[in-house]
């Protein structure tokens, strides 16, 4: 059986809703007391590396962070952990933590064993960008067009950055490796120094004739169309990843992903709680006490809906599956709530008045109660019992017309 993971959050020491400063703060700890090269040939301390590290590498960066908040370990099956290939550090940012507790002799990266040959193939960097959508748009998905500058290789001369009739040449100072590598002490005893090689960037290759076009990059700018499918259900601030759309790889690398943050405008009668929606209907008095059908908006269009009578204000209802599509299946949607609200009129024309207080007299006579209680102090009468005598005898009246 798999070795169980332990959850990142506790391999940190740090709770779930930690920042971006104390999971930095805790990691740079851990990694000071476990790397590798301050105790050779200790498996354990490697192993406690290892799991630091990537637990560092998702929780550090806000997307894979958010993934793994949502599905656990599970959001990154297939990258396979620190097993066969290792775990995929792409996008983690170690520079600061090493620099910061070795001084920089490690050139910005993991130091020693742990940092591959950067002359190597590497993946592209990832380009980020934004779009915004309407309410109705996260709820059921769209597609939308981008236009970006995008990097290709160079048609001139086919991305080595050479003047054609040249090609680059091995780099005299790292022999080809796009590392120098030295020793150096310091309080932690001897240290494998690993930096990139000065003179030629890491490549291991130094161009003398650049290309005219492209200037040695190897690559062309030029602006783009892009299509990007946003799924149903997406909230706002999540992003929509589109493979191999970012920067050109180095070396042969793969080229990074485009990442789009999606921005949602808001809706004027609709607001969203993960994938329930809420709103607010205001219904008339007569309704709310009558009872009646009113017209109630959803996204998937108006409804009709019977109010019973004596309804209060506050009242809350719920339309089963009339939410937000979840992400792993639309077909699964979240709950529609609305409030009803009375809605007290506030002009009312001169018979409108004489009929609601008739109204009030049959129903209580609640206008002239601090009245009534006054004068029934007067004359010796419980307030309580002549309110009720008197509300008797209107109504009798009433009935004998």
């Amino acid at each position: 059986m798999a070795e169980q993971k332990r959850d990142y959050y506790e391999v940190l020491g740090v709770s779930k809703t930690a920042t971006e400063e104390e999971i930095k703060k805790a990691y740079r700890v851990l990694a000071k007391k476990y790397h590798p090269d301050m105790h050779p040939d200790d498996k354990e301390a490697e192993a406690k590396f290892k799991e630091a590290s990537e637990a560092y590498a998702v929780l550090s960066d806000k997307e894979k962070r958010a993934q793994y908040d949502q599905f656990g370990h599970a959001a990154f099956d297939g990258t396979g952990g620190f097993g066969e290939g290792g775990f995929d550090f792409t996008g983690a940012d170690f520079s600061d933590i090493f620099g910061d507790i070795f001084g920089g002799m490690f050139g910005g990266g993991f130091g020693g064993r742990y940092r591959g040959a950067s002359n190597g193939p590497m993946k592209g960097a990832n380009i980020r960008t934004s779009v915004r959508i309407t309410f109705l748009e996260a709820v059921f998905g769209t597609e939308k067009e981008l236009t970006l500058n995008l990097k290709d290789p160079c048609p001139k001369c086919n991305g080595t950055g050479a003047k054609p009739g040249t090609s680059p040449q091995m780099c005299p100072k790292c022999g080809g490796k796009g590392q120098v590598v030295f020793t150096q002490q310091s309080f932690f005893g001897t240290v494998r120094n690993v930096q990139t090689c000065p003179d030629c960037g890491g490549s291991g290759k130094i161009i003398k004739d650049k290309c005219p076009d492209c200037g040695g990059n190897g690559f062309i700018s030029s602006r783009k169309t892009i299509n990007v499918t946003i799924p149903a259900g997406i909230d706002n601030g999540q992003s929509v990843r589109i493979r191999e759309k970012g920067e050109p790889g180095v070396n042969g690398g793969p080229r990074g992903d485009l990442l789009v943050e999606v921005i949602v405008s808001p809706h004027e009668t609709f607001e969203r709680e993960g994938f329930d929606i809420f709103s607010v209907v205001r219904i008339s008095y007569a309704v709310a006490a009558l009872g009646g059908s009113i017209m109630i908006d959803t996204v998937d269009g108006r409804i009709v809906y019977d109010v019973k009578a004596g309804t209060q204000t506050g009242t809350q209802i719920r339309f089963r599956n009339k939410g937000v599509p979840t992400l792993r299946n639309k077909e699964v949607r979240g709950n529609h709530y609305v409030t009803l609200v009375v809605d007290i009129p506030t002009k009312l024309s001169k018979e409108a008045k004489e009929a609601l207080r008739r109204f009030d007299e049959l129903t209580g006579d609640s206008l002239t109660a601090v009245e009534r209680a006054g004068k029934g102090k007067e004359n010796g009468e419980e307030p309580e019992k002549k309110e009720h005598k008197e509300h008797k005898e209107k109504k009798k009246r009433f009935w004998e017309k």
